[in-house]
């Protein structure tokens, strides 16, 4: 009965996988896999699954076993040999369900399901990994455009350091000019009395009192002071 049931389905999977499957022995069989993945380039990762049925399969479970095609490309997000355990094992609960009726097509498509699942997990683990890295940057990037929030302890600093340089500047400006005046030898202006103006000639030129101030110091010292 078992060996007719067997006869019966690898009948229905060569219509149903003309290109796929390839007879290993009378009892065994490969049937090779293509995943559908979106946004991929490249050729998509392949999986070859082996059937072997007991002599009393479908009652009992189909053996099963996982391998990559010859010379398969790496692709990034899948690999046959790293996730071959855990997709084998995704499949026990499916054979349980099943056991009693044919079950090939169902494990292939289950098993093709699953892997495709895994493959988009792992794609957008990675593009949310690319996005946290460009956040992060774009974070560090804007840390230059920003300056230190202002509280009361920075305003205060900030207006003591100010003050600070206001009042260096202002001594820096006024020891500056103090160097320019001695360096010009600037002297301040003599207010000359009565006698030294008429002995320097200087009287009766409409000259008021007011003006005594605005005497240059050099005529002052020109002048010869005579004793009376």
């Amino acid at each position: 009965m078992g060996r007719e049931e067997q006869i019966e389905e690898r009948e229905v999977l060569d219509s149903i996988f003309p290109d796929e499957i390839t007879d290993i022995s009378e009892t065994e069989y490969r049937i090779s896999i293509a995943l559908d993945i979106l946004d991929d380039e490249g050729e998509p990762p392949v999986m070859l699954l082996n059937v072997r049925c007991p002599e009393d399969y479908p009652d009992k479970a189909p053996i099963l076993d996982l391998q990559p095609p010859h010379n398969a490309s790496v692709h990034e997000y899948f690999s046959v040999a790293d996730d071959k355990e855990q997709l084998l094992r995704d499949l026990d609960a499916t054979i349980e369900e099943n056991l009693g009726m044919p079950m090939v097509f169902t494990l292939v498509s289950s098993l093709k399901e699953a892997a495709e699942q895994l493959v988009a997990e792992r794609k957008e683990i990675a593009a949310k990994v690319q996005e946290e890295e460009l956040l992060a940057a774009e974070r560090e990037e804007n840390k230059k455009f920003h300056g230190t929030a202002v509280t009361p302890e920075t305003f205060l600093k900030w207006r003591k350091d100010f003050l600070r340089e206001m009042e260096e500047a202002r001594i820096q400006e006024e020891e500056e000019r103090a160097a320019e005046l001695k360096k010009a030898r600037v002297k301040e202006p003599v207010k000359l009395s009565g006698k030294q103006l008429w002995e320097g000639g200087l009287v009766g030129k409409d000259i008021h009192e007011d003006d005594y101030d605005e005497i240059p110091i050099e005529k002052v010292e020109r002048l010869a002071v005579v004793d009376s």
